[in-house]
């Protein structure tokens, strides 16, 4: 017997805000259907049609432009907070305080100070479940990958390489968000090296040091937008005045982990013609695996399986005997895709099982996780040779001699 539905409400209806309302509508149609049904009760954003237009395309009874109004609603037992990362402290602390339980989108906060806090307040709740978003955690192919590297038999990770390179702000006039405003760290690191820095603990354990920071900041200043766009979206109407830009557009950096592995990472939001890319390649102790998120439904792998004559790397599809896709999808057998719209549907059903106490699915990461995730990013942070992000410069001179 299914358990009581669960009220929940949207806090945010940009890009990610209706990724996770989306999530809602279906999260009941995957897997057992013994799973709480979400009753979708609200949509909140400070621009109304915004909130309005996700509200009626995700089924939602209604639509907010102030999310007190949300914390202070009845109906709603669980929220999704989903908004610019400076406003996560505020909207958690009094969702917390409200007995409402918190699913927050990464990174937890703007600052480890405030994830503590967020932490704290959390812990001062008992009986209400707090989360933070790492939804890559629940890609199939990814999660196959870990069974090989912990179960199977690749082994222990010795190297691994993550690349995550977007374009949205490749274009110079494209207009200033709260994405490229904060200080070091908040760019591009925080923004999608969170996913990146916690994909790699998925593999190989807690991050022991960090070493060899560079960050750059390509595109110095941009135009101080006149209307509002959903995620990075363009087409928005820009003054003439440019705004400065506070944040890297590139970090690289590496990693140690417990055992000895090593991680290299390049992440970019300047990197032009790729929109989404990450890329992961695992060398391990008796093979190597590769996983590409534009292509989400499959992943690479060599090992010592197969006869030496006819050895190499294979391409493996995801079919129903791989983590989340047995009952996850319409059609959950090999050939058939799926994208990173469907793991947030996986995340919300976890999300939803915790609430009614299932655990057949891994739990969503708490907020101390992503209290631990804002620490790696600020180690990332402290492992540069400059305290700002670099803007152009004189080039380096490099003698021939010996």
């Amino acid at each position: 017997m299914a358990s009581a539905p669960v009220g929940v409400a949207v806090i945010g209806a940009g890009m990610v805000g209706r990724a996770h309302a989306a999530a809602y509508r279906n999260a009941a149609t995957v897997y057992d259907l013994d799973a709480p049904a979400a009753r979708l009760v609200a949509v909140a954003d400070v621009h109304a049609p915004f909130a309005t237009d996700a509200a009626r395309r995700y089924g939602f009874a209604r639509a907010e432009t102030d999310w007190r109004a949300v914390i202070d609603a009845p109906d709603v037992d669980a929220v999704s907070v989903a908004v610019a990362n400076g406003l996560h402290r505020e909207i958690t602390e009094a969702a917390l305080a409200a007995g409402k339980h918190v699913l927050c989108e990464k990174p937890l906060a703007p600052s480890v100070a405030d994830a503590q806090a967020m932490v704290d307040a959390a812990e001062s709740a008992p009986g209400v479940v707090n989360a933070v978003g790492f939804t890559f955690r629940r890609s199939p192919a990814i999660s196959a990958i870990r069974q090989q590297v912990t179960e199977g038999g690749l082994g222990p990770v010795r190297h691994l390489v993550g690349n995550y390179w977007c374009d949205y702000g490749v274009d110079p006039d494209r207009p200033m968000s709260w994405r490229y405003r904060g200080g070091p760290g908040s760019g591009v690191l925080a923004d999608i090296g969170s996913h990146l820095t916690d994909l790699a603990e998925f593999f190989c354990g807690a991050t022991a040091g960090v070493q060899g920071t560079t960050m750059a900041t390509l595109v110095t200043d941009r135009p101080r937008p006149l209307g509002v766009a959903v995620g990075h979206a363009g087409g928005v109407r820009v003054s003439a005045d440019r705004v400065p830009v506070e944040n890297e557009d590139i970090c690289t950096f590496t990693a140690s982990y417990p055992g000895g592995a090593v991680g290299t990472f390049a992440l970019s939001r300047v990197a032009y013609g790729h929109a989404n890319t990450l890329k992961l390649d695992l060398f391990c102790e008796n093979g190597t695996a590769s996983f590409d998120l534009t292509r989400p439904a499959e992943f690479s792998i060599v090992d010592g399986g197969p006869a030496q004559p006819v050895n190499g790397v294979r391409t493996v599809p995801l079919g129903p005997w791989h983590p989340y896709l047995g009952g996850g999808l319409p059609m959950d057998f090999p050939t058939v895709g799926h994208g990173q719209n469907d793991l947030f549907v996986f995340q919300a059903r976890a999300f939803l099982d915790q609430i009614a106490g299932l655990d057949r699915l891994p739990p969503c990461p708490d907020m101390a996780h992503g209290l631990h995730n804002l620490k790696v990013l600020e180690a990332v942070v402290a492992a540069t040779d400059k305290p700002e992000p670099t803007r152009g410069g004189k080039p380096m001179q490099i003698s021939d001699s010996v």
